[in-house]
């Protein structure tokens, strides 16, 4: 049974007003809309737990926010990548949409980095975005993982793996409930 609205749902923290109405004007079908939704809650989570654990490491949660929220744009134009994994043309195209859409490259820049995270030049906020789009579903990636403890290390003058050891039982937390929300999303429509 489909539900009929995605962001409708309440247990979920609501996406950021710009972004549903960025979301709304490409049309982003309800799948979509629900991975969104997930992540966005994924990232609110890590934003809150990462600094209550690291407040020593500063980064900009309302960027966090914004590109967790609109991370995957580009899938509104290849749909295809909603159902099947390996293909990766939605995030330039992504970051491109959303630059013709006079979002700022700053801001942008999420739908690239979420899959781009180890590129150079990374920043605190595009690990948490890609760390929200794995977690959330319960899948860990250590590379990533590492690199935001590597960060966090920097930030904070702690061991990285002290700061590893604390990322990790956050990620553990953010994980539990991976498959009602797995349930959750696949019940709407591509």
């Amino acid at each position: 049974m489909n539900r009929p609205d995605p962001l409708s749902a309440g247990e979920f923290q609501p996406l950021p007003p710009e972004a549903l109405h960025i979301l709304r004007q490409v049309s982003a079908p309800p799948r979509l809309l629900a991975h969104l939704v997930l992540v966005h809650d994924a990232a609110c989570t890590l934003i809150e737990r990462i600094s209550a654990e690291f407040p020593e490491a500063h980064f900009n949660p309302y960027l966090v926010r914004f590109g967790a929220a609109i991370h995957d744009i580009g899938k509104t134009l290849h749909p295809d990548e909603l159902t099947q994994s390996g293909k990766h043309e939605h995030q330039r195209s992504g970051m491109e949409l959303l630059q013709s859409l006079g979002i700022s490259h700053d801001r942008a820049r999420f739908a690239w980095t979420h899959g781009h995270w180890d590129d150079d030049g990374i920043t605190l906020e595009d690990l948490v975005v890609a760390l929200a789009d794995k977690s959330w579903k319960g899948k860990r990636i250590e590379a990533i993982e590492m690199r935001t403890a590597e960060l966090l290390s920097a930030a904070t003058a702690r061991h990285t793996w002290e700061c590893y050891a604390k990322l990790d039982k956050i990620l553990q937390d953010v994980s539990l409930p991976a498959n009602r929300k797995l349930a959750w999303q696949a019940s709407f429509s591509v």
